[in-house]
């Protein structure tokens, strides 16, 4: 199953920016049974968003009505902990399509580059003033560009050029993982196979 093609989004964003949150708060280890990856999106951020009862909890961003997007923007070190990948099924299928955040652990970030969610690392300064302007204006949108590798903060223009892998970049601008990548170039690795 593709993913959806990344090229501009703009969207308002979702803030969390608490530091240090691991896979496990992210997608927690009880809901990784399941193999198909759809349905996780309903327990991302599981025990943040939901008491023991399974009330939603107020003072957590996803439940606040204020705050929604395609952007999530977290505090620095996000995804760290163990590599399960179902953290990134659990984003993508909330609906995000870009995460980003002054440090990705590395595991997390391949991931992300594998399931369709893009993360864009910035400057902690250019962290900081995301979370500014939204506190200041939860209406105010970020513009990821993929082509040109740059985010804008769209209500003061300010932008930050990102890095990414060429070959990760034109995954997701067709919205390929891997072996959908592999399989749009069958012919040309048949034609190889044979000697052409």
């Amino acid at each position: 199953m593709p993913y959806d093609r990344f090229n501009v989004l703009r969207s308002t964003v979702v803030p969390l920016p608490t530091e240090n949150v691991d896979t496990d708060q992210i997608i927690p280890a009880r809901f990784l049974k399941a193999t198909e990856r759809e349905g996780f999106g309903d327990n991302l951020f599981r025990d943040w968003r939901y008491d023991v009862e399974g009330n939603p909890k107020k003072d957590f961003v996803l439940n606040n009505p204020t705050y929604k997007g395609k952007i999530l923007v977290a505090g620095k070190n996000f995804g760290s902990g163990s590599s399960r990948e179902h953290a990134v099924w659990a984003i993508y299928d909330y609906g995000f399509r870009c995460v980003v955040s002054s440090f990705f652990a590395d595991i997390f970030k391949n991931n992300c580059l594998n399931i369709g969610v893009l993360p864009v690392t910035v400057s902690p300064g250019f962290l900081d003033k995301i979370f500014a302007a939204v506190e200041a204006n939860p209406l105010a949108e970020v513009e990821i560009d993929l082509d040109k590798q740059k985010i804008t903060l769209v209500p003061s223009g300010e932008s930050e050029s990102f890095e990414i892998n060429a070959y990760k970049k034109e995954n997701m601008k067709n919205g390929f993982d891997d072996i959908d990548y592999l399989l749009n170039i069958k012919v040309e690795i048949e034609e190889f196979a044979e000697g052409k």
